[in-house]
């Protein structure tokens, strides 16, 4: 079942892939009208997270960033499926990395990096940087439940170089490469929620208190490697820039959890400013009123 779905989807994948951005958004416009007005995905929960995010705006301003925030969303749908047959050409052009020499720096100490960021504006994307810096690039990927689909994610994210791991393999794979003397971008967006049974650091968030990933310091502290934020601006439709700030170069340095927080601090900032952008239908405060529950089962728990 899953190669049949796969044979009578993909042909339609690629048609839209070769189609001029232009007639893209096209297809962009048409899918915003069904999803928010036809269907109405989600529009509770990023109503409920826009709320919850951005307690001093009014409703007007909350309804007139949730359209914006799906006009975008189906934006960046298109881009995906355009990554499938984009040519690095192309996507330099659109997707534009400045202060790359940051990451160079790094490199010339003998630096590995782990890279973070957020689910911001667009990603994807971000694998075209992989040719652009000496470090051997890796990031964490979850699989798609279909394996053929998953096949051609993984061919056209790592057409640039680079190299993509699970999340259970992640861990292991950096180490290993740390052991084998390996230069690596180790990249992670870590602004997502995690499990609570896999929860190790509560910390306020736009205005809610989450539990939050903690695996990027983790890993940096033990590694010794340099932790960078990659912040993605949307300049306009279908063009990006990404920019590069070093928040800890010695992360032994940092009390436990400061590089955490000063990671959730850039990502406020990141959706302060053009908070349309932001992924909000994924639910990131699911748990915000678990906390003293948490509390009870963790009694030993460090604030």
């Amino acid at each position: 079942m899953q190669l049949l779905i796969y044979i009578l989807v993909f042909p339609i994948l690629w048609f839209l892939s070769i189609l001029p951005f232009r007639l893209l958004y096209l297809i962009s416009d048409f899918l915003y009208l069904i999803l928010y007005y036809g269907i109405g995905y989600r529009k509770k929960v990023v109503y409920d997270n826009l709320k919850l995010a951005l307690p001093n705006k009014s409703e007007k301003e909350l309804l007139k960033i949730r359209r914006q925030f799906y006009v975008h969303f189906t934006d960046v749908f298109m881009e995906m499926i355009k990554s499938i047959s984009i040519s690095e050409k192309n996507v330099h052009e659109r997707f534009v990395f400045e202060d790359v020499d940051v990451l160079r720096e790094l490199g010339n100490k003998g630096r590995s990096i782990v890279l973070v960021g957020s689910h911001y504006a667009n990603w994807e994307w971000m694998v075209s940087m992989n040719n652009l810096v000496d470090h051997e690039a890796y990031a964490v990927s979850t699989r798609i439940g279909n394996k053929y689909f998953d096949k051609m994610m993984l061919k056209y994210r790592t057409k640039y170089g680079g190299q993509f791991v699970t999340p259970r393999m992640a861990r292991r794979t950096y180490e290993q490469n740390s052991k084998n003397g390996i230069l690596a971008l180790n990249a992670l967006v870590s602004d997502q929620s995690p499990q609570l049974s896999k929860t190790h650091y509560w910390a306020p968030f736009l205005n809610v208190k989450v539990p939050v990933h903690v695996g990027a310091e983790q890993i940096a502290k033990k590694l010794d490697q340099s932790v960078v934020f990659y912040e993605v601006s949307k300049v306009r439709r279908g063009h990006y820039k990404c920019t590069f700030r070093v928040l800890a170069e010695n992360p032994n340095e940092y009390p436990d959890y400061q590089i955490t927080d000063m990671f959730l601090r850039e990502v406020e900032k990141q959706v302060q400013k053009a908070p349309q952008y932001y992924f909000w239908t994924h639910k990131r405060f699911k748990h915000k009123d678990k906390f003293e529950e948490f509390l009870k089962q963790n009694l030993d728990y460090k604030f």
